[in-house]
Parts: C-alpha cells; sequence; structure tokens
C-alpha cells in the first residue's frame, strides 16, 4: 500500500468552526501568499488508498475522478482569457452533469507548478503561477461558503476573473437564487482539478479525505486576508480515522470533482454539531485535500502542471 507524509496542523492548535484570527495569510493580487501566522505543523505518514479501485463519488467521499477529454488536446491553459471564456463552460457542465444542479457557475482558477511558482511564471493575462497547496485543507467554512455566495451575486470586481463574463453591473449568481439557496435549497462549491501537462502526474500528486472520517473537532480554520475581504479555509490537526485516497497517475484527459462545501451535508446542516459519519445516507460536506512531495522517491520526477476551476452548484 502507498504511503505519503502530510502536513497537518499540530495537535496543540485549538479547534474552531468560526474565525478567532489565530491562524491567518495575507495574499495580494497576483495570489502569492506571505508566511504563515499562528500556524505550527505536525508531519504524518498516512497510509493512501487507490481512488480508482474504490470508485469513490462525489456524494459519498467529497470526490470523484471522471473520465473527459479536452475538445481541443492542444488548449492553452497558460492564457487566461481562453480558459474563462471556454472552459470555465466546459467545468460547469461537468459539475452539472455529475450533481444534477439546476444551475452551475464556474468563478475562478489557478494553475498550479511547483517549477512553475520557482521561475516566477505569469499566466498570460492572469496572475501567476502557484505553487501546490502543501498542506491539508478545505476550501471554505461554515461562515465563508455562504459569504461567499453572496458575494457571486453582486456586481464582480474588477480583479475577478470572470468579470468579462458578464455585462456593467450583471452579478454571475442572480441574488434571488442566491439567497434562495442559502436559506431554504442547496448550493455547493465544487472545484474540477486536471493535470494540464502532456505526461501523467509524477511529483505532488493531490491526495483527498474521504467526508465521513472527518469530525468537527479535527478542524481550525484558517483565514486569507485579501485587499477586499477575508477569506476562510478549515485546517485539519491529525486524527487516526482519516481515510486518505489518491488516484494514481492522473492524465490529461481525466477531471477530478473536488467538493469544498456543500450546505445539504450533515456537518454544514448541523453547524458543525456533528460530523459526516453521523448520517451516512445524506450527501458528503467536503474534503480535505493536499498535495504532498516526498524528495526521495519523486527525485527526478517530471514537475506538476495543473489547474483548479472553481464552481458552486444552486438548486
Amino acid at each position: 500500500m502507498a504511503a505519503a507524509t502530510l502536513n497537518y496542523l499540530d495537535g496543540s492548535i485549538e479547534s474552531s468552526l468560526r474565525r478567532n484570527g489565530k491562524l491567518r495569510l495575507r495574499r495580494n493580487l497576483d495570489g502569492s501568499d506571505s508566511a504563515f501566522e499562528g500556524v505550527i505543523l505536525d508531519k504524518r505518514r498516512v497510509e493512501l488508498l487507490d481512488g480508482r479501485e474504490a470508485g469513490c463519488t462525489l456524494a459519498r467521499h467529497g470526490f470523484e475522478l471522471r473520465k473527459r477529454p479536452l475538445a481541443d488536446p492542444e488548449f492553452d491553459f497558460l492564457s487566461a482569457e481562453p480558459v474563462v471564456a471556454e472552459y470555465y463552460a466546459d467545468c460547469a457542465a461537468l459539475v452539472q452533469e455529475a450533481t444534477g444542479a439546476s444551475q452551475v457557475y464556474a468563478f475562478d482558477h489557478n494553475v498550479r507548478s511547483a517549477s512553475g511558482k520557482d521561475a516566477q511564471r505569469r499566466i498570460e493575462g492572469g496572475q501567476e503561477v502557484q505553487g501546490p497547496a502543501r498542506i491539508v485543507h478545505g476550501d471554505y467554512t461554515l461562515t465563508s461558503a455562504p459569504e461567499r455566495l453572496r458575494q457571486l451575486a453582486s456586481p464582480p470586481g474588477a480583479n475577478d476573473t470572470y468579470a468579462s463574463l458578464l455585462a456593467p453591473g450583471q452579478s454571475l449568481v442572480p441574488a434571488a437564487d442566491a439567497e434562495r439557496a442559502i436559506a431554504e435549497g442547496r448550493y455547493a462549491f465544487i472545484n474540477v482539478w486536471r493535470n494540464i501537462d502532456d505526461a501523467p502526474v509524477e511529483s505532488d500528486p493531490l491526495v483527498l479525505c474521504a467526508a465521513d472520517s472527518v469530525t468537527p473537532s479535527d478542524l481550525a480554520v484558517f483565514e486569507l486576508h485579501y485587499s477586499d475581504r477575508i477569506g476562510e479555509n478549515y485546517f485539519s490537526k491529525w486524527a487516526p480515522e482519516h481515510a486518505w485516497y489518491t488516484f494514481p497517475g492522473m492524465e490529461r484527459d481525466e477531471a477530478l470533482l473536488i467538493k469544498q462545501w456543500d450546505s445539504a451535508g450533515p456537518l454544514a446542516r448541523s453547524e458543525g454539531a456533528t460530523g459526516d459519519a453521523e448520517d451516512t445516507a445524506a450527501p458528503s460536506t467536503f474534503s480535505f485535500h493536499t498535495a504532498y512531495f516526498d524528495p526521495e522517491t519523486m527525485a527526478g520526477a517530471r514537475p506538476r502542471w495543473s489547474i483548479e476551476v472553481r464552481c458552486v452548484a444552486i438548486d
């Protein structure tokens, strides 16, 4: 069985479901981060299960691999304009197919590569290439998920990548639909992750934690301070129950759907009072995920290049 050493939060860190100002960084308009504040890491060796063999699903585990060849095999992911104008629509369609949601909107993306980050490579018409995220995290919290949906229901700022898709003053998500979904409907943030290199992933592979193996006491809010807003992630402390999966050698014609937050999940519905394991018939809330780098086994490996497109699905 494969294994990996992952960066968790240290057990001494206070668990938190709401913002407390203790863990944070600052992020500029290029997407580059300051140093972590308040974070103490705990490196843990974990076993990795094969997600292909396990048949992991978005509903139960919080992630799902799908065969999704590109219409244009030579598509240029290193230029922002075609990604926003063309690839966003493909990602939204894929999420809609997988979830059956009535509406899906793609709204942001990152290109990640350790070698691209080191070389300060810049996306044409966009921000700098980001490095792989090498800490166990989920992208939203009880607070930031509805906040982000409300932001998408307001006219975008100049730096929002989806602004070019809209007329002046128009919002991506109709405000009434967003408020209905928050109050009495359902919404889910789902990322579409793809290897954009010609060769299968060799270094910095993505690993994902099954949603029903996480409990609320594992969580701690991590704040991301932007120039115009504060976002939040959940970081995680280690727990022996965590079940980790990977999809070895991901190729360019595959897409990995990663649930970042589902308002219908048990952890979300209960405001963090219970974890997803308490109601396995319900959809998962979110999946922790991280890249990992093993200097010994990955020495000389081809650098990973990937893109993740963020989508929100609404019923």
